[in-house]
């Protein structure tokens, strides 16, 4: 910084976060022209999958739809093994990314932020890292995700315990032996879903602690033959066409009709195909009505209860791994191998906390309500805090002495799940409001594409400033809780409105009015010069 003026700044854009959403934020930054940076945490890049390496973690979307899209290059470059790829693949292609497009020299790791607060007077942020690093930049794009901030149970003892104890979200990056040993898994979500089976012919003992009983149901996967790779490579401007527009971002074919239009012998040939459907086709091929008819999702899940009894061979096991609170969807559902199967091996338990809540964590091991188990490691697969997680611990201070911990602590307020009202110039693309539910890239490509041209249009026409009006912002938010009551999703048990995390504000961190509202709004917003008040040249002001 030294010999700066006041108003220079070190770089245009600086991005935090290396994962999947910030380095195509910095990629578009970097190819439309801007001085870019981006600042990572970690050690490598790859964000939730540098952190995620639990053994069995993977996409549960299909890899082709979940990868980039920018470049048919890279589209063919790259061959996945699998319809579903596993966490050492996905950090290597995110690793080839880097590599093939010269962002490597851009991103600076071991880097967290500590702080980023605005200048008004100079009209840019001052963004500083826990590791000494200090820098000024025109533009923020924090891209840290919805899933970057472990959250771990609220034990008594957590810190008691004198075995290895890890989180699925921030996994040692040496392998843990797991032979002979007594395990606790707490946590039945995705990660405690994919890890119980990869473990349990391994140990001595392994009992998974379950809340909450989830519609766990098979991912189906496959390798992937060089027959789709190629249909995929003569397909490519198809394939992005489907998954830039679908409501999911994904590719699997619709049902085509609501369930009144199949008898009930019709409606279970009918199930036992979706049964059968990879990963979120369970949802996204399922009767247009599953979500919103509580009849046939019942009768859905009363056909997936009868697919457990069947799996599972102690039938008390069974029915405690039935969910009876909620329906088919109103908790994002794991979809994983063998988990069932895991159970009726004789070295696996379900220990059921309604019935024997944990008491504490000891040096030792766990107490419940019925006794105490010895372990030797303790895996906590308890979740993130999802989507303000990392956006209110990075001391972000706004215009007016904005303070986003303080202003968020009943719940995020936003425009477009990517800005803010009293934040301008700081974009969190993959953040609050952000998503609708489905595909999560695919979501975030609309977004550091909009912000990306946005950045792009401002340079062209002597803007150097934008924030949502709180009009802009208030209008967001109403759509938000005008819609979100009619999601399938459950306050009572979903992340996506914080029912893990104990007590966090029950408000709906998706976006409940989908690709198609926020494309809508934004669309509105650029229809005007000035994006209806959003963009500002200080330059003028100054002048003025």
């Amino acid at each position: 910084m030294a010999g700066k003026s006041d108003n220079e700044v070190d770089v245009e854009v600086l991005v935090i976060g290396a994962g999947v959403v910030g380095i195509y934020a910095l990629y578009r930054a970097i190819d439309a022209g801007f001085s870019a940076l981006t600042l990572e945490a970690g050690d490598g890049v790859g964000g939730v999958w540098y952190w995620n390496r639990y053994p069995e973690a993977r996409f549960d979307s299909e890899s082709y739809t979940y990868g980039y899209l920018f470049s048919k290059e890279l589209f063919d470059d790259w061959k996945w093994k699998e319809e579903f790829a596993t966490q050492p693949e996905i950090e290597g292609y995110l690793n080839h990314v880097v590599d093939r497009f010269g962002l490597r020299p851009h991103i600076r790791t071991g880097q967290r932020v500590a702080s980023a607060t605005w200048d008004e007077d100079a009209s840019l942020w001052v963004v500083t890292t826990e590791a000494g690093t200090t820098l000024r930049a025109r533009w923020v794009i924090s891209a840290t995700g919805g899933l970057s901030v472990p959250h771990y149970p609220e034990l008594e003892g957590l810190q008691d315990f004198a075995g290895e104890a890890h989180h699925t979200g921030a996994w040692p990056h040496s392998p843990i032996d797991f032979a002979g040993k007594r395990v606790a898994i707490i946590g039945n979500g995705p990660s405690g879903a994919q890890l119980l089976p990869a473990i349990v012919d391994l140990v001595e003992q392994v009992d998974l602690y379950q809340r909450t009983p989830t519609w766990t149901t098979p991912l189906n996967n496959a390798d992937l033959t060089e027959e789709k790779r190629q249909w995929l490579s003569e397909n490519f401007e198809q394939v992005v066409e489907i998954l830039s527009t679908s409501p999911t971002g994904f590719m699997h074919e619709p049902a085509g009709k609501f369930s009144t239009a199949d008898s009930p012998e019709e409606r279970q040939a009918f199930y036992e195909k979706i049964w059968r459907a990879p990963g979120f086709g369970k949802l996204t091929s399922n009767y247009y009505d599953m979500t919103t008819n509580r009849e046939v999702n019942l009768e859905f899940c009363e056909f997936l209860a009868n697919k457990i009894r069947s799996i599972v061979n102690d039938p008390v096991t069974a029915e405690r791994l039935i969910p009876t609170d909620h329906l088919f969807g109103a908790k994002r559902p794991p979809f994983v191998a063998n988990y069932f199967e895991s159970f009726n091996k004789p070295n696996a338990s379900l220990i059921a906390l309604r019935e024997t809540p944990i008491v504490r964590v000891d040096a030792t091991g766990i107490e419940t309500t019925d006794g105490h188990r010895d372990y030797d490691v303790i895996v906590y697969a308890t979740g993130f805090d999802f989507g303000t997680g990392a956006l209110t611990r990075m001391g972000v201070t706004g215009r007016d002495g904005l303070d986003l911990s303080a202003d968020w602590t009943d719940g995020p307020s936003d425009f477009a799940g990517f800005s803010a009202h009293r934040l301008p110039n700081f974009f969190f693309p993959g953040g609050p409001h952000g998503a609708g539910g489905g595909n999560y890239p695919r979501y975030s490509q609309d977004q550091v594409d909009w912000i990306a041209d946005t950045l792009v249009y401002a340079r062209d026409h002597g803007f150097d400033r934008f924030e949502p009006t709180s009009e802009q912002e208030d209008a967001w938010m109403s759509m938000v809780e005008t819609l979100a009551p009619l999601s399938i999703f459950s306050a009572e048990h979903s992340h996506y409105y914080g029912a893990n995390v104990q007590g966090k504000p029950k408000k709906f961190l998706l976006n409940p009015g989908g690709r198609a509202k926020l494309h809508e709004m934004l669309g509105e917003l650029s229809s005007t010069e000035d994006y209806g008040g959003a963009l500002a040249s200080t330059r003028d002001r100054v002048a003025a």
